[in-house]
């Protein structure tokens, strides 16, 4: 059942969010999309996020967090970083410090200014590469802090926390939106769209929970 309520969904044009983006629209009557420009490593994110946007025809925000860009210099803010995962129990290099916290916080602004009450962001502390920011007990906690401090009572949802990446195209298949969710959203960190480059991080889980999924499917 479709709830007669507004949703902000938290959309980076990528895998998560338009899976969410797509979770969100069969569960609310208006869903707003917010993306944020922090002067990320390649632009065409946010092109992306237009375009899927435009497309689906959602009412799509961008808001400018390029200070996040000079406070937080990794692989995704800078060109000269090198994507790589951390060692010893490190951060990957493309931890962005405070990203979820500044980005989901400004999305409740942003949702009190409207009326909505639901904020839809695709974090997910099953495949999750070790950032701080994607578990389950930060949610919660930014969730009351959230509450707390514009004294309404906001809902932060998060359709992916316990799902693997092949479980992720599973709900993707579900909202009828696989071939849309591969063939249009921009997951790889060399900023190549669908399947991307295949070699880096976000290639490497995107593609092989895609081949589990489907090596599933084929067998039932």
């Amino acid at each position: 059942m479709i709830k007669k309520e507004k949703a902000v969904v938290v959309f980076s044009g990528g895998q998560d969010s338009t899976t969410c983006l797509f979770w969100a629209m069969e569960r609310f009557e208006e869903v707003i999309a917010v993306t944020f420009n922090y002067n990320q490593r390649h632009k065409l994110e946010i092109e992306c996020a237009q375009n899927i946007a435009k497309e689906l025809g959602i009412q799509h925000h961008i808001l400018d967090m390029s200070l996040l860009n000079q406070l937080a210099p990794n692989a995704l803010t800078r060109n000269d970083i090198e994507v790589k995962e951390g060692e010893n129990g490190a951060l990957p290099s493309t931890f962005v410090p405070g990203r979820n916290l500044i980005f989901i916080s400004f999305a409740g602004i942003f949702a009190s200014q409207i009326g909505a009450k639901h904020i839809v962001t695709g974090v997910c502390e099953t495949d999750f590469s070790g950032y701080p920011d994607c578990r389950d007990v930060f949610i919660k906690s930014l969730n009351v802090t959230l509450n707390l401090s514009m004294d309404q009572q906001f809902v932060i949802h998060t359709p992916l926390m316990w799902l693997n990446k092949a479980e992720t195209w599973e709900l993707a298949d579900q909202l009828n939106a696989l071939e849309f969710v591969r063939e249009k959203t921009l997951t790889c960190y060399n900023g190549i769209m669908a399947d991307g480059c295949g070699e880096c991080p976000a290639c490497l889980l995107r593609n092989r929970g895609l081949d589990q999924y489907l090596s599933t499917r084929k067998e039932l």
